[in-house]
């Protein structure tokens, strides 16, 4: 039993390897089912935001640092005999900046965009694309240096004195991002930001710790084939459980985009508004007033009517042409958000920004390029007159196109009549869709910054509708 234990712990396949393997195997499944998940039941929308991005990008992080651990730790019985099966690829570059160093560059990266929003008010002045790359520049000259120098035995392990260069840039990305998520302390997040984030660093911080006592004790101590057998189980099992822990603590509102797991309260809000609780943000009320109008009068002034912008809306929608007033709409609502309330205002104008302003956005409006980096390029995100120029803008087209097809469309025809109805004191009965806006437009689940399915104590629209 002594003899075949000594093999196993060399050449792999002992009883505890297999399960150990299994338990991978098991954690890359719920991994992928959690990711396919909100697509497949819940029907969420897929989005081009580097939030998106990121879930993906961290999936395969994952399955990367589970996979090189299996294919380098010798758990299974292989020989090594091809150039795929080298040590250096599976060790050091799929392992290292393509497993954990890409694993926890993604949570940097969210942490550094919490720091330039709340903490800095601006947009990050690097982009995803690029500061990934920029995060595992010193891995990969630690792993380019380590292939030159080949330190590695037939077994995959370090000598001593390179095994404390690996978990110095193992503790390192740890080190990171404590640092720039102790900056974030003072914010009071709205939608949990600061708390994921500190579960992500317990999370990681005693995973990595078990990991890495697993890590240098199986490296060091060959000679000692319990040790070697028991080293490597640990190590692939707290693997397994870091990046499914990982995972699973997402980041919210704003950066983690669509995907969460954590459904206590499956309330859904119709617009960031509502879920930043703003005064009038609720759905509007069919029941409500229904002023007769004057084509003469400004749009902007016929607009604060909130009837009247709900039948223009309504017919913007039809013509394909509505992002300029749910733009509007939506500045309007971060018009009621108080000056000395500046958190709230920048969740509600980045949102905007990632839906209306940025190139692509899934409700690009039609702005000048200057205004359009104007506001791309703010140092004050808080700032109350941020989209002025591009109100503006927007009005002046509204006025010379959308506005004069209006007067003529069947939309103002009803809109009318119902004025006409209720100003005889007819009863009038509003069907629930009949300003019912257009799915495409008017949706905001499954944008790039969506809050709604996190975790929130959103009990404010239930209390609306009693106190209604």
């Amino acid at each position: 039993m002594v003899e075949q234990q000594k093999g196993c712990a060399v050449d792999g396949g002992c009883p505890s390897d297999y399960v150990a393997v299994s338990v991978a195997a098991f954690s890359m499944i719920m991994l992928l089912s959690r990711l396919a998940l909100p697509f497949l039941v819940h029907k969420t929308p897929t989005t081009k935001g580097s939030g998106f991005w990121l879930l993906w990008i961290q999936v395969f992080a994952s399955f990367n640092l589970t996979l090189s651990l299996v294919m380098s730790v010798n758990f299974l019985k292989f020989q090594r005999m091809h150039w795929w099966n080298s040590c250096y690829i599976w060790a050091g570059w799929v392992e290292g900046p393509f497993g954990f160093g890409l694993l926890m560059s993604c949570r940097f990266v969210q942490a550094f965009k919490l720091y330039y929003l709340f903490v800095k008010r601006r947009l990050p002045p690097i982009r995803t694309v690029v500061l990934l790359p920029l995060l595992l520049l010193p891995w990969l000259a630690a792993v380019a240096f380590l292939h030159i120098k080949r330190p590695l035995n037939e077994r995959c392990h370090y000598r001593s004195q390179w095994v404390i260069l690996m978990v110095g840039i193992h503790l390192l990305y740890i080190a990171s991002i404590v640092a720039i998520t102790r900056s974030l302390r003072h914010i009071e997040f709205r939608f949990h930001e600061f708390k994921d984030l500190m579960q992500g660093i317990v999370v990681s911080t005693i995973a990595v710790g078990v990991w890495v006592a697993a890590y240098v004790l199986n490296e060091v101590h060959e000679d000692i084939a319990w040790l070697q057998v028991t080293s490597r189980c640990f190590l692939l099992v707290t693997a397994s459980f870091l990046v499914l822990a990982f995972y699973s603590i997402s980041v919210s509102q704003p950066l983690l985009s669509q995907v969460s797991f954590r459904r206590r309260d499956r309330h859904e809000f119709e617009t960031m508004g509502e879920a930043l609780r703003i005064p009038d943000s609720e759905r509007l009320q069919p029941m409500e007033p229904i002023l007769d109008i004057d084509s003469s009068e400004s749009l902007d002034k016929l607009l604060r009517n909130k009837k009247f912008r709900q039948s223009f809306m309504a017919f913007a929608d039809s013509c394909l042409a509505g992002e300029s007033v749910h733009f509007c709409d939506e500045v309007d609502e971060l018009d009621k958000i108080p000056v000395n309330d500046p958190v709230r205002r920048i969740y509600m104008t980045r949102h905007i920004i990632e839906k209306y302003i940025r190139a692509g956005a899934t409700m690009e409006v039609n702005i000048s390029h200057r205004t359009r980096q104007g506001i791309l390029d703010t140092l004050d995100l808080a700032h109350p007159g941020l989209f002025s120029n591009a109100i503006n803008e927007l009005m002046h087209l509204m006025k010379t196109n959308l506005a004069n097809d209006y007067w003529s469309s069947i939309f103002f025809v009803k809109y009318k009549e119902e004025s006409n109805k209720q100003q005889h004191g007819v009863e009038f009965i509003e069907p629930v869709n009949v300003w019912d806006h257009s799915p495409r437009l008017s949706s905001v689940n499954g944008a790039a910054d969506d809050p709604f399915h996190q975790e929130q104590p959103l009990k404010v629209s239930s209390s609306r509708m009693s106190d209604s």
